[in-house]
């Protein structure tokens, strides 16, 4: 009969559970961070270090958090915590975007709902109200941060909308104001009909849209070409309400244009036999099909377009009353592209980007033709009323006005439709429309902004580095920055502008006064008070206009640098690191750093690190209509925060990232062989005191290595952490603790830890080693699994030293655990165990053994370099065998063999002897000890 020794074995004793329980665990530690006051704790600990600074970038606050909220604060954390524990001050301040049109618009749709009409309501009322409402979503959001393991100073957060910001956002405006940087210029600008609002390029999306094509003549009027008497040059225009505006034709420098005259005509064609139309070579054809024309001979080829004018295509319209009855000049412009149309551009200054650079380059008219609802103003001639997009965004009657009109005069060539990519607001949806209208601009060429900007950026680390590229680009070639807004939730825009001369006033002592009121009570008092308040006693208010625009909000976050770093002595400017998504490089990496560079001449940051955006699991983007959402407040009650953190990680977040189920149950697999290994150490230091610890002088090889692997390792994590590379970090440790111990170390020394006597050397090395291995892995992972790491440090029971595993530093590896000659070794012995493993593994499957204890390999080795690092090591123990032979020799046929290991075979008999009731080795000596029956020696002398 068998004798039951399981009371005699070390058996792995701890409370720590194999099932993490995360989405109940989690909170509990939440509430532990809260009763020691964890983060009061690190500032007092941080006293005096180096600071670390990562300015957070403001979510807005206007909803629940989505992936793309998670994956940012979670890797922000990750950051922190790391600098944090490599000796850091991280002390980390989370902001919210708090002004703008989604807040505006939300507060709006309630009065909608209700039946009222917002203008009726008192601005500092309706402001009130979007105040509120800002504020109810920052705390939601604040609570939501937290359950993911967010550590920031939640009780002091800065917010847009504080007074104090309010303040000094009008501060950093007044510094262009009184730089003249900032001026009043009429330009065309994104305007959305919707919202009635300018939108900077961050606000706008690109959407598929159906919108009509015309073909359109321009009769020329004067020419220094014959060629040209009588023939018509024809534009394709995809926004046929902007005819009205024609103010000019612009034509490529490079391209060859030729006069074609028609011969014959296809069905329902609107050319005319004899017309001779004017057009690029290399799209004429196509402009031939589109305009239904069977025949054309070419006329000649026109070398010399200059001077040429043009008379207005809507010219003679009746009941336009002579209103289009003028001439328009053919220009030469660089954005006249091959791509498609005709090789022409009509020129409308009033309704797009570059029409209206090369209007003012010119001196055209810049006519003020759409109202801010999208709506002709009664004074252009007959398209008074007509619209172009309805305050439902839909499409008005403009475009069929103006097609109509052009069929009277004979101007039409041909007509159609087409799908393409169009600017919509991302807030309504609606198309928007380019539109001349007054606004606020600060300058790029004034002082120097621009060249400024972009030695900033030279100046600055990138991460990855194309970052620098592409934002690089964009300050290279971006217009002026339009700064204003024609709502009312904002930071208002702090000018009076002189009725005398049309110039904005530039005293910094009114300047001064609106901060001190804005301190006092935020941008309330812009329109509760009275102008004189401001403009004090040396102005006559009735001699100026208070501007009642808004400051666009981003201008509001790329000053955060100034009310937040600058103005808090926690923190530092400029900031160690901005840390947003690759979208921001047109957002708010681009403004903070065109505020900074305006007015200190350099970017707020030393470093700028950008993550991909969350899709789903099948690379698609989020959205409801699919059903593909996941939100974080669904992983973390499911799988618990430190799997989606654990997401973040694994993932190459310099990418897009995909989440799913299939991915995340891909992540619990992964962290439950972390807290696995996690749980195993714990275990195995049950009752390990400090008498037990081996000098490390005295330990065994295998546990020489192991250190050497830790010291490998501390150099991966420091420079992953200094790198922001956390992908590689969590690799380096999930390989660490996958392959390196669970597959390997602690597999060979689970005999000792289980069986040898409590003083034993290697068993005592053993417990030394997995001590040194949870304070080092703890440590390496806590800013990973912030959640799991502190549930294991509770565990441990080591509080005396640390109240939690957040409040201690990485570990501090000695330079004499680095031995690469004992590394290669050990390389070496494992190339011969992979082969002898996998030998067995061969018999397991075939059922013909069960365990590899139950197994005697034959070692055949015929490479001197393996057979001297193997030595006098005890191969059986390595390879979890009872007994094992090393054969100098060549192996036989039937060996089992690995491609990549030259040089090793192996020949799998089973052991001889009796199965030791205690250990399970199979040895000879089993039974031979009476004192101890069924046990081999070792264990019948740690019985005995």
């Amino acid at each position: 009969m068998s004798t039951d020794y399981k009371d005699t074995v070390f058996l792995p004793k701890t409370d720590f559970p194999m099932r993490g329980g995360l989405p109940k665990k989690e909170p509990e530690i939440l509430q532990h961070w809260s009763d020691i006051g964890l983060f009061e704790k690190l500032r007092a600990q941080s006293k005096g270090r180096e600071k670390f600074t990562l300015h957070d970038g403001p979510p807005y606050a206007n909803g629940h958090l989505h992936m793309g909220h998670a994956l940012n604060k979670v890797l922000k954390d990750v950051i922190n915590r790391s600098q944090q524990m490599m000796g850091k001050d991280a002390h980390y301040v989370p902001g919210w975007d708090c002004h703008g049109l989604p807040i505006e618009w939300k507060v709006e749709e309630g009065y909608r709902a209700r039946g009222q009409d917002k203008d009726e309501v008192p601005v500092v009322e309706f402001r009130q109200e979007c105040r509120e409402f800002a504020d109810k979503w920052i705390n939601i959001q604040i609570e939501e941060f937290k359950r993911l393991g967010i550590e920031a100073d939640w009780e002091k957060p800065y917010r847009t909308m504080d007074f104090a910001s309010e303040a000094l956002i009008v501060k950093e405006m007044g510094k262009f104001l009184m730089n003249k940087g900032l001026y009043m210029g009429t330009k065309a600008v994104l305007w959305s009909v919707v919202e009635k609002t300018a939108l900077a390029d961050a606000e706008v999306e690109y959407h598929e849209l159906k919108s009509p094509t015309i073909w359109v003549r321009f009769p020329v009027a004067s020419s220094n070409h014959e060629l040209l008497e009588g023939a018509s040059i024809v534009i394709w225009t995809t926004t046929p309400w902007t005819i009205p505006a024609n103010r000019a034709v612009a034509r490529g420098e490079e391209f060859e244009y030729v006069v074609y005259e028609v011969t014959e005509l296809g069905e329902n064609s609107l050319a005319k036999v004899g017309e001779r139309l004017v057009l690029n070579r290399e799209l004429s054809e196509q402009v031939r099909i589109d305009a239904k024309i069977e025949a054309w001979k070419e006329r000649g080829v026109v070398s010399d377009l200059s001077g040429v004018t043009l008379n207005h295509p809507l010219g003679g319209l009746v009941g336009a009353e002579g209103g289009f009855d003028y001439q328009v000049p053919l220009l030469t412009a660089d954005f006249v592209t091959n791509d498609a149309g005709t090789g022409f551009v009509h020129i409308a200054p009033s309704h797009g980007a570059d029409d209206n650079e090369l209007g003012r380059q010119h001196g055209l008219e810049v006519p003020m033709m759409i109202d801010e609802g999208g709506v002709y103003y009664d004074h252009v001639p007959f398209f008074a009323g007509a619209c172009v997009y309805t305050q439902e965004g839909k499409a008005g009657d403009a475009n069929g006005r103006v097609i109509k009109a052009l069929i009277e005069t004979g101007a039409m060539l041909a007509k159609g439709s087409m799908r393409h990519s169009y600017p919509h607001s991302w807030r309504s949806k609606a198309p928007l429309v380019f539109r001349s209208t007054p606004q606020w601009f600060i300058s790029m060429e004034t002082n120097d902004l621009r060249k400024k900007a972009l030695k900033a950026i030279d100046d600055t680390r990138f991460i990855p580095e194309k970052g620098s590229n592409r934002l690089y680009k964009m300050i290279e070639g971006r217009p002026d920055w339009c700064v204003s807004r024609q709502r009312v939730w904002g930071v208002p825009l702090p000018i009076f502008m002189e009725k005398k001369t049309g110039e904005p006033l530039r005293d910094q002592k009114v300047v001064d006064r609106i901060v001190a009121a804005f301190n006092e009570e935020g941008g309330d008092a812009w329109f509760s008070s009275d102008p004189s308040r401001f403009l004090g006693n040396d102005y006559n208010p009735d001699d100026f206009e208070q501007i009642q625009d808004v400051i666009e909000v981003w201008f509001d976050s790329g000053s955060t640098h100034s009310f937040v770093l600058e103005a808090r002595p926690e923190l530092k400017w400029p900031a160690d690191l901005y840390l947003e998504g690759s979208d921001q490089h047109r957002g708010w990496f681009h403004t903070s750093l065109l505020e900074s560079a305006g007015t200190r001449g350099r970017a707020p940051y030393d470093a700028v690190l950008t993550h991909g955006f969350v899709l789903d699991n099948k690379g698609r983007k989020m959205s409801k209509s699919l059903g593909n959402i996941t939100a974080p407040a669904e992983i973390n009650s499911r799988y618990g925060a430190d799997i989606l953190r654990l997401w973040v990680v694994a993932s190459d977040y310099s990418q897009d990232l995909r989440v799913g189920d299939e991915i995340l149950k891909f992540q619990a697999d992964a962290y439950r062989r972390l807290r696995n290994t996690l749980r195993f150490l714990l275990g195995s230091l049950s009752e390990f005191s400090e008498a037990e610890r081996l000098p490390i002088a005295e330990m065994p090889e295998l546990e020489q290595w192991v250190l050497h692997r830790l010291s490998e390792l501390d150099g991966v994590v420091r420079k992953s952490c200094e790198d922001y590379d956390f992908h590689a970090m969590f690799q380096a440790l999930h390989n660490f603790c996958a392959l390196d111990l669970s597959a390997f170390y602690l597999d060979i020394r689970k005999d000792a830890l289980y069986c040898d006597a409590a003083d034993n050397l290697e068993r005592r090395a053993c417990r030394t080693i997995i001590d040194i291995l949870f304070d080092s892995l703890t440590a390496w992972l806590a800013p990973i699994l912030c959640f799991t790491t502190e549930e294991a440090w509770l565990a441990r029971g080591k509080t005396s030293e640390a109240e939690s595993v957040h409040l201690r530093a990485f570990p501090e590896i000695p330079s004499e655990w680095q031995n690469d000659a004992l590394a290669s070794r050990w390389d070496s012995v494992r190339e011969v165990r992979r082969v002898v493993t996998g030998a067995i593994e061969v018999l397991r499957s075939e059922k013909k053994i069960g365990s590899s204890l139950q197994a005697r390999p034959a070692v055949y080795i015929n490479r001197n370099e393996l057979l001297t690092a193997i030595g006098d090591l005890d191969m059986a123990d390595i390879c979890i065998t009872s007994q094992i032979e090393l054969v100098n020799a060549d192996a036989p046929e039937e060996a089992y063999r690995l491609n990549d290991v030259d040089g090793v075979g192996v020949v799998v008999d089973t052991a001889e002897g009796e199965k030791c009731e205690r250990c399970w080795k199979v040895l000879p000596d089993v039974g031979s000890h009476p004192h101890a029956e069924g046990t081999c020696s070792r264990c019948a002398d740690v019985l005995s």
